[in-house]
């Protein structure tokens, strides 16, 4: 049977008496907590977990500046034109490369906190649940991590790239992220999530806050290409003020199994949120990724949409819900899931939900799952298409819905890039 088991605390030098509690508590309530059980807990009805044995796996180790900017074997996800990255290897210390505008703030979480502590404590953990046995085990092990931090009214003109690489196998890597915009700031931070070599069996265990203030604008890439034989286990959770924008992507590529929870709470009046995911597993990997649309203040908006292409015996599953709080009147909320299995082994399951307690809104949702449509390769092949270019056309066509969410520009060409490589190697291009 999976358990939680107790979490130790890292030590670390100098740590700031906010976190260093933080990581006392985690300790405590880890002995308390067990990991969720296959159809035994809501939520996890479609993921087993029952094979991972957490105390298998080391704490991923610490290693020196230079090796944090060592290459590795496996590409990056995505490579946009960035002001600045910050890439960590392992529970190494972070390094920076690249020149930032004056004020904003990008380094490791740990540093952070002992140098901005009055930037740190007040968001640290107030996103995300507590009570969750990955926050928790994130809680006490994370080193390192990432902290961006945007200054009231500065626009930032290219991305910020954020990439934390495992490189060692059979360890646990805890991941933590803070991104903080103030009043009317803007933003565009990319995260990945790697493995240095195709056979690394490990634990990645991520946990995302990200905190957009009143009439600020965030968009947030995130993707995740882990090695197939790693799990992947992640908390993503935003908070959206008034009239604040938020555009959210995330891509799920790798690992063998895992689940990933992304929720965005729209907490104030004229908050708007705009979410994309997409996720093309094969052979035998298992993709979950649970979303909610949280409207706690009147007049918010939300845009979900994910697609994902499944080939071999793969598995997906998509579970979404519009949760509508009582007084968030002229919500505005829409949600959709399609995927399209390419083998006839593959499965996946989509699951939309509604759960409303104000009377004035509009809330829709739509599911789809289905194999290519035989009568639109028949049409290209009948006009002269082979059968494996048509099946890609059809494809393509397919993901390109998601592209075009995007305006012209580095954004859409650069997931436009991603997408066709993911799809050229689960085709076998």
């Amino acid at each position: 049977m999976a358990s939680g088991g107790t979490r130790a605390a890292v030590p670390a030098a100098a740590e700031p008496s906010f976190l260093t509690a933080r990581r006392e508590r985690a300790v405590r309530l880890s002995e308390t907590l067990e990991l969720p059980q296959f159809k035994g807990q809501p939520g996890w009805e479609f993921t087993d977990i029952s094979a991972l044995d957490l105390d298998a796996y080391a704490p991923a180790p610490a290693t020196s500046n230079g090796a944090s900017a060592q290459p590795t074997e496996r590409p990056a996800i995505f490579e946009p034109d960035a002001t600045a990255e910050l890439r960590q290897l392992d529970a190494g210390a972070p390094v920076l490369s690249g020149e930032l505008p004056a004020g904003v703030i990008v380094t490791s979480l740990e540093q952070a906190a002992r140098e901005h502590p009055e930037l740190v404590e007040p968001y640290l953990g107030t996103v995300v649940p507590g009570d969750d046995v990955f926050v928790v085990r994130n809680d006490a092990g994370f080193r390192g991590g990432a902290f961006v931090y945007v200054p009231a009214g500065v626009a930032l003109q290219r991305p910020i790239l954020l990439t934390a690489v495992q490189a060692h196998t059979g360890t646990e890597l805890d991941r933590r992220t803070l991104i903080v915009l103030e009043s009317g700031a803007q933003a565009e931070v990319w995260e990945q999530y790697l493995s240095a070599t195709d056979e690394l069996d490990g634990v990645f265990n991520t946990v995302v806050e990200l905190v957009v203030g009143p009439n600020a604008g965030l968009r947030f890439v995130s993707g995740q290409d882990l090695a197939e034989r790693s799990w992947v286990f992640g908390t993503h959770r935003a908070e959206v003020g008034p009239d604040a924008r938020l555009d959210w992507v995330a891509l799920g590529f790798g690992s063998a199994h895992g689940r990933v929870r992304m929720e965005t709470r729209l907490g104030g009046r004229g908050a708007e949120a705009r979410v994309t995911g997409a996720y093309a597993p094969h052979a035998r990997q298992h993709i979950d990724f649970t979303t909610t649309q949280e409207h706690a203040a009147p007049d918010t908006t939300s845009d979900l949409a994910f697609r994902g292409v499944l080939q071999g015996r793969s598995t997906a599953v998509w579970r979404g819900n519009i949760i509508v709080d009582p007084g968030a009147q002229r919500t505005d909320a829409f949600q959709e899931s399609r995927n399209l299995l390419i083998s006839k082994r593959a499965h996946a399951d989509a699951i939309p939900g509604l759960e409303i307690q104000a009377n004035d809104v509009r809330c829709t949702h739509a599911a789809a799952v289905a194999q290519v449509d035989p009568d639109q390769l028949f049409y290209l092949r009948s006009h002269g298409l082979p059968e494996d270019v048509a099946k890609r056309l059809v494809i393509e066509g397919f993901l390109s819905a998601l592209v075009e969410r995007f305006e012209a520009g580095p954004t859409r060409e650069v997931l436009a890039e991603t997408l066709d490589r993911r799809l050229a190697l689960i085709l076998g291009d």
